[in-house]
């Protein structure tokens, strides 16, 4: 073998060793049981009062992972249930759980008043916050996050329900959008993606 060969030989198994060791030394890519939305080009930030007036974005939020729900106080099940369930949630972070921000939009602006809805967050933890967009808002909001609401007429006018989509958004400590959470995940299975993603994930 010609000196120029042997050469030749070396910088390309050192090229390729570099390669292999490179890939070996990258971070795996988190698995998460909600679904990977990250990089979506959906649901990337809001501009909302909260139920006590204070204009809201999603930087506010810096450093904590942000569950975003989108609701109404008078429902009968799902909403309640998820709330229940993120104040649960909360407490099984143990330290971290003040790193956790659960928001909830309501969908039904019209009978949800700033001041039910400081109630209705309190029921369950008294750091949740609602997000009040007038109606006139709410249309562009929900569209540009991919929820589903609907009014169905009750027996009187003020005696409606709404139907709504029941999954939850969740957004990492850098406010990017990671997760979508479907209604009815186990709280211990969700609690833990949430703990990947204050990790740093």
């Amino acid at each position: 073998m010609t000196k120029r060969r042997h050469l030749i030989q070396f910088a390309s198994i050192s090229l390729l060793g570099a390669a292999l060791l490179s890939a070996g030394c990258s971070e795996p890519k988190p698995s998460f049981n909600a679904v990977d939305i990250t990089g979506a080009e959906y649901a990337k930030g809001f501009e909302v009062n909260d139920h006590n007036g204070k204009l809201r974005h999603l930087t506010d939020f810096a450093g904590k992972v942000v569950v975003m729900f989108f609701g109404y106080t008078q429902c009968p099940d799902v909403c309640p249930t998820t709330m229940a369930d993120m104040a649960e949630i909360k407490k099984m972070l143990g330290a971290d759980g003040d790193r956790l921000q659960v928001l909830f939009v309501t969908v039904d602006p019209d009978r949800d008043t700033p001041e039910m809805l400081k109630a209705y967050m309190e029921n369950f933890d008294p750091a949740f916050l609602a997000l009040v967009p007038p109606p006139q808002k709410l249309e562009a909001l929900t569209k540009d996050f991919k929820i589903y609401y609907k009014k169905v007429e009750g027996k009187t006018p003020t005696s409606y329900s709404m139907d709504h989509s029941a999954g939850s958004y969740v957004y990492d400590t850098k406010g990017q959008i990671r997760l979508f959470s479907r209604y009815g995940t186990p709280k211990d299975v969700l609690a833990k993606d949430l703990q990947t993603l204050l990790k740093g994930a």
